[in-house]
């Protein structure tokens, strides 16, 4: 095992370091490729991760939003605009999620995700719930949109 694979192991900070050193003095042998190239794909993978967390979230509000007519307060209205800001400013960063979000497998498990989410906070049964999201992904992001 290289050196460098070795202190990825054990202290990956120092190894991002390193790396970086090393690209930057174009000393590109001395690279840990394969543990670069993970890397790489782990930031998207993050990317995917962080929008989905936030689209989840989205949904579950505008579900019990939908659901919950009384409880229509101006935390739950602030949290959803809240939501919908964040979504928006990461398509903005990394207009290539955009692609992501139409992905039908990524929809169903941010729905999954939310529906459960919506569930747990309102006590209603996940059967009760719709088996598949009533809103595209772009109506539930457009800030000018309510569910009744």
């Amino acid at each position: 095992m290289r050196a460098t694979a070795a202190r990825y192991d054990k202290d990956v900070l120092l190894w991002s370091q390193e790396q970086a050193r090393l690209l930057r003095a174009g000393r590109f042998a001395e690279l840990d490729i394969e543990h670069l190239a993970d890397e790489i794909e782990d930031v998207g993978k993050s990317e995917k991760r962080e929008l989905a967390n936030r689209m989840a979230v989205l949904l579950a509000r505008l579900l019990k939003w939908s659901r919950q007519q009384e409880n229509r307060t101006n935390s739950r209205r602030a949290t959803i605009s809240h939501q919908r800001k964040r979504i928006t400013l990461a398509l903005k960063e990394t207009p290539s999620l955009k692609t992501v979000m139409r992905d039908r497998d990524w929809q169903e498990g941010v729905w999954l995700d939310a529906v459960a989410q919506a569930s747990k906070e309102t006590g209603l049964p996940e059967e009760e719930l719709p088996e598949s999201c009533p809103w595209t992904m772009e109506l539930a992001v457009d800030a000018d949109f309510w569910p009744e």
